[in-house]
């Protein structure tokens, strides 16, 4: 094909791959129009033509809507522009269908129900700006000014852990993320995270833990991490000396008796501190943001206070 050669419509759906019907909708737009035409009327391309039309293609493969592809021809928009404009397009497209394969795949492991499905996908719908709302109203309703006894540090606290999903979310960071967004939009769980914050922050101190010491409070939370670290269940065989011997200590600087209801009356005391809902909120936060969780790090309340009602129950 040389510079002074005509072509028929049929011949450039040969060399682009585009279907006459479609070199004639371009043509009728405007966006690539005939050279000449024949004494019959049909319509004639040179080869500046078929590159305009090859360029056409590849703009429309790339998603760029006719509008946009007539400009960038008549050098009305820079091809650098556009194409920086379109790269951040796709980049959400990407992260749409990155988030709506893993809602799927928490379907299929799940089994959810068309309502639970439902659910799923109109929360991770929602943009990075209405997820961070949303727990922008749960925490101001829970530690903001207006809240009863707010604490600025605990709230800080638990800002500083605020949970969004990632662009390329796993399943269960999907799932956790779902189930966060259920807990936050519940007064119940508002309510029991006002009371355990400020002892989880360190703001405020349980009654038993001023009376035991600082320095029997620092070995308790090292024998815990330890235990947590080393799997040991704390309704286990093998939870039984380590709670014995915090047992031993406890009503040594209590000056009680290491029996039955002591092990029931100190159980009772780290309650406060601990709320089951409150403490699955923290580990749906840690899979949201994917940290690692790590015993060490966690609140030794829960596991404690199991292992003494089950050692109480044997």
């Amino acid at each position: 094909m040389d510079g002074t050669t005509l072509y028929s419509i049929g011949e450039l759906s040969r060399r682009t791959g585009l279907s006459v019907t479609t070199i004639r909708f371009y043509s009728d737009s405007g966006v690539v129009v005939p050279t000449d035409r024949t004494p019959a009327g049909y319509r004639l391309y040179d080869l500046d033509a078929l590159l305009r039309l090859e360029l056409v293609r590849t703009l429309r493969e790339l998603g760029m809507d006719l509008a946009t592809v007539r400009q960038v021809l008549n050098r009305e928009r820079a091809m650098a522009d556009v194409a920086a404009a379109h790269a951040d397009a796709v980049d959400v497209q990407i992260r749409i269908l990155q988030l709506r394969r893993s809602v799927l795949r928490v379907v299929a492991t799940r089994g959810s129900s068309p309502e639970e499905t439902n659910l799923m996908h109109r929360l991770t719908q929602l943009s990075g700006d209405e997820r961070r709302r949303l727990i922008d109203d749960f925490l101001d309703d829970t530690f903001g000014t207006e809240a009863v006894g707010a604490d600025p540090v605990v709230a800080a606290m638990v800002r500083s852990a605020t949970p969004d999903l990632p662009d390329d979310p796993s399943p269960e960071q999907v799932a956790a993320w779902v189930e966060i967004a259920e807990l936050v939009g519940d007064a119940d769980f508002r309510a029991r995270m006002r009371r355990a914050a400020p002892y989880q922050a360190g703001r405020r101190t349980l009654d038993i833990e001023t009376e035991a010491g600082d320095e029997l409070m620092a070995f308790t939370r090292r024998k815990v991490a330890e235990a947590r670290e080393a799997g040991i269940d704390p309704a286990g065989e093998q939870a039984a000396p380590v709670v014995d011997d915090l047992v031993r200590r406890f009503a040594e600087a209590l000056g009680r008796t290491p029996d039955p209801a002591f092990r029931t009356w100190m159980a009772r005391q780290f309650e406060p501190a601990h709320d089951p809902r409150v403490d699955r909120y923290w580990r749906l936060v840690w899979i949201v943001r994917g940290w690692q969780l790590i015993p060490g790090l966690l609140p030794i309340h829960p596991w404690l206070i199991e292992a003494l009602q089950s050692s109480h129950d044997a």
